[in-house]
């Protein structure tokens, strides 16, 4: 009698543990940019180390969207957790500049930094575009509403004195597209801030016979020297195939960013996974191989989350 009780105790208790509702991993979502740029990299990437080393506890997503812009005001709004964003367009956001003149998101919020980013002209030889200043009459991609790199652009143009309504033809593509309108002839240059070296980039570059423009003018240099998100920089020759001298321009962090009302456990989880499998994420793409802590803590130009916070303190990276 006594083997019959504890018999169907077992068996009721092994109902029980099966009927007991599993614990389901919490959704993260993270937007990126372009599907040829590294700003999906950054989502992709940090999402499977994400599912590779936390799947437990979440599934993340890292998806492709249209930019700095949007994945900003898509944080704000919480239709996305992460977002990846050009630390001038973070800077502009949290001050209540540009595209949120007289509207700053106070909620806005750092996480860290991943690599920097170029502002880069690419051309076809034949097209005659040899400075900035060779794009008047020409059809140039600008990029597409709601990203940085369409920002930059207008910057520079701004700098260098040409009317994009005006002295130039001016397009909106997204990059994938603005890299095979090139190689098809459908343009004449595009704008593009992105780490190198770049998907977007090669692909022109191993098909037609392309070139980058320098972006150093005096207002350049003028233009970023009181702005901590903005640094010089070299693209050496040799990057992409074909264009074999040093291109001067400026470049600005891709940084990762959150807001104040996505849990402080979520985010220092997110740092945590990702800081602790650095050398990881290092070898899943090129842009990422220069990676390291001390730097990811550089360029952030929105408070930092205090999730962030608490690992980084943890961690000894900020006191």
């Amino acid at each position: 009698m006594k083997t019959l009780l504890t018999t169907s105790l077992s068996v009721i208790a092994i109902a029980m543990m099966a009927s007991a509702p599993v614990k389901a991993a919490q959704d993260i979502l993270i937007g990126g940019g372009s599907v040829t740029g590294v700003y999906y990299q950054v989502a992709l990437q940090t999402c499977k180390i994400m599912n590779k080393h936390a799947g437990k506890d979440y599934n993340c997503v890292g998806r492709p969207a249209l930019g700095s812009v949007f994945n900003i005001n898509a944080v704000k709004r919480g239709l996305l957790d992460f977002g990846v964003a050009q630390s001038d367009r973070n800077w502009q956001a949290t001050n209540g500049k540009a595209d949120w003149d007289g509207k700053p998101i106070a909620e806005l919020r750092s996480v860290f930094s991943m690599h920097p980013e170029t502002v880069l002209v690419m051309t076809r030889k034949e097209s005659g575009i040899k400075s900035i200043a060779d794009l008047k009459g020409k059809t140039v991609n600008i990029g597409n509403p709601g990203s940085g790199q369409r920002g930059n652009a207008e910057d520079i143009l701004r700098i260098y004195g040409i009317d994009q309504k005006k002295d130039i033809n001016a397009e909106g593509l997204q990059q994938s597209e603005a890299s095979r309108a090139l190689i098809d002839k459908k343009i004449d240059a595009f704008f593009y801030t992105v780490g190198n070296p770049s998907a977007a980039i090669e692909e022109p570059a191993n098909t037609i016979d392309a070139d980058l423009v320098s972006v150093n003018s005096a207002g350049i240099k003028k233009f970023i020297s009181d702005k901590p998100y903005y640094v010089m920089t070299t693209i050496p020759g040799g990057t992409y195939k074909g264009i074999m001298h040093d291109t001067e321009t400026y470049a600005v962090k891709a940084t990762v960013v959150s807001s104040t009302a996505v849990s402080e456990k979520l985010v220092y989880d997110y740092v945590k996974t990702v800081f602790e499998n650095l050398e990881e994420l290092k070898g899943l793409h090129a842009a990422f191989k220069i990676l390291n802590p001390k730097d990811m803590m550089g360029g952030l130009s929105a408070p930092l989350h205090k999730g962030a916070i608490k690992y980084y303190k943890e961690r000894g990276l900020m006191m």
